[in-house]
């Protein structure tokens, strides 16, 4: 277990409150952490629900990573949920700046001073039905381009069986196995140093996406049948699971979430 002598005031006081929670409620398959490089890089997770980042950020905690995450510059102007992202040192995204590329400048600054960044390429908790990784958007390949840094591909895996995406039913017990698998860095040298288009971008994004479908498709002991889901056409295709959730990778069972858009 990590010392987190070098963890922010308030995310210290965040661990020291949640960890005991989360080491009753949880198992925890934590797999790869050797493969977290040096010095700073982006941390790309898939998303499967409003918890995934607490039980990933446990993952980081206790592996001698500070969690930094994307938040809404908006929110650090809200008195207490400001307050408490400024403390731990979150990372804003400036939405209201023109272009993708400066409304990232602080997450870019950030990873070339060597800290760690997490970023959700979907941008939103998964609305694919089956819970596979969706069509994503390119910041995380962005920031680790425009760095020069590694992209770490993260799957994770058993946060749905806790809270449901898009439902406010917490489910503590019975204990749920919590499934982190870090991979290698993602391969990026062929879009070294080229300008960053929105085709490459969207190239180099398919590249990571496709990882983390075959990362989670290990843990879960299968593939997806059908395309991937495109959050903006909001096609739902039919699942093939039933509605009893499980605690078992391959097994879980999803059902449709609920709409909400972002």
């Amino acid at each position: 277990m990590a010392r987190r002598t070098n963890l922010p005031r308030t995310t210290r006081w965040v661990v020291r409150i949640l960890r005991p929670i989360l080491m009753l409620v949880t198992r925890r398959d934590w797999q790869g952490a050797e493969k977290l490089p040096s010095g700073g890089y982006v941390l790309a997770p898939n998303h499967l629900s409003h918890v995934d980042p607490i039980l990933l950020a446990h993952f980081m905690v206790d592996h001698d990573v500070t969690p930094r995450y994307l938040a809404k510059d908006t929110l650090f102007d809200v008195r207490l949920i400001g307050a408490i992202v400024r403390g731990a040192e979150q990372i804003p995204v400036h939405r209201s700046t023109a272009g993708a590329a400066e409304s990232l400048r602080t997450a870019v600054e950030a990873v070339q001073a060597g800290q760690v960044v997490t970023i959700y390429p979907e941008g939103t908790i998964t609305r694919d039905p089956d819970l596979w990784p969706m069509s994503s958007r390119t910041g995380a390949v962005r920031v680790a381009l425009a760095s020069g840094k590694p992209l770490v591909p993260v799957a994770q895996w058993g946060a749905q069986n806790m809270l449901w995406p898009y439902s406010k039913r917490l489910r503590l017990l019975p204990r749920t196995t919590v499934h982190v698998h870090v991979g290698d860095p993602i391969d990026l040298s062929d879009f070294a140093g080229r300008e960053l288009t929105e085709d490459l971008l969207h190239q180099a994004t398919d590249r990571l996406v496709d990882t983390l479908t075959t990362m989670l498709g290990e843990i879960r002991g299968e593939l997806p049948s059908g395309p991937r889901f495109d959050v903006r056409s909001l096609e739902r295709p039919r699942s093939s699971y039933t509605e009893t959730p499980t605690d078992h990778p391959g097994e879980s069972a999803p059902r449709t979430p609920e709409t909400e858009e972002h």
